[in-house]
């Protein structure tokens, strides 16, 4: 018979650390380019991020506090998500560091700023992805009680999707050769993808087609 850890979060988990983070996860990572109205960029990862929705695609992350990426973007409507990579980890974790508004994690990263196609939003040159988006919607989070959190989640629609070609083979995107980096449990630990730990699976609705 299997034996659960039960825990109410208003109550504290009981435990050295908080297991959210480590069960929803490895995570993908927001990395989050903007820039203010004067100009001034700005560069950030966050860990709760992800797509959801393919037509128009929308992709988003949260932030816990009303930080300079979240700023930035309801002022000028504009962001880029760049994708963090193996041999880019370093410049990301880097790029988290607090820095006083209005100093660019471009240059305290050591990254190079790349200017988008078609919004006012500089790109990762280092990054093999980036999607250029327009913001759709900056939500205030709440609980269940409808008290509202100081926590944003910020939704764009990408307008502009750059993809190094090294990573299509015959037209189809290659994962695990990306080799994109995700934020798992813990206050340090990371995971990669590999093509080993891949495996296939049909939907049921495509088998009876």
């Amino acid at each position: 018979m299997t034996t659960r850890y039960s825990y109410q979060p208003a109550r504290g988990h009981g435990l050295p650390h908080d297991p959210l983070n480590a069960i929803i996860g490895p995570r993908p990572i927001g990395w989050i380019s903007s820039q203010n109205a004067a100009g001034q960029r700005n560069l950030a990862p966050y860990s709760f991020f992800n797509c959801f929705n393919y037509h128009p695609p929308i992709i988003g992350f949260a932030s816990s506090g009303w930080k300079d990426s979240v700023a930035n973007i309801v002022e000028t409507g504009e962001f880029v998500w760049n994708l963090a990579t193996r041999t880019l980890a370093v410049p990301m974790n880097e790029s988290s560091a607090s820095l006083p508004r209005g100093e660019d994690e471009f240059a305290f990263a050591g990254l190079t700023p790349l200017p988008a196609s078609l919004i006012n939003v500089s790109m990762v040159a280092e990054s093999p992805v980036n999607f250029e988006c327009r913001l759709t919607q900056c939500i205030q989070l709440q609980n269940a009680a409808g008290e509202l959190l100081p926590s944003w989640l910020v939704l764009g629609e990408a307008v502009a999707i750059h993809i190094d070609e090294a990573l299509l083979e015959n037209g189809i995107y290659q994962t695990a050769k990306a080799e994109p980096i995700l934020r798992a449990g813990g206050p340090s630990a990371y995971y990669g993808i590999s093509e080993d730990l891949r495996f296939d699976m049909t939907r049921p609705d495509a088998r009876k087609a």
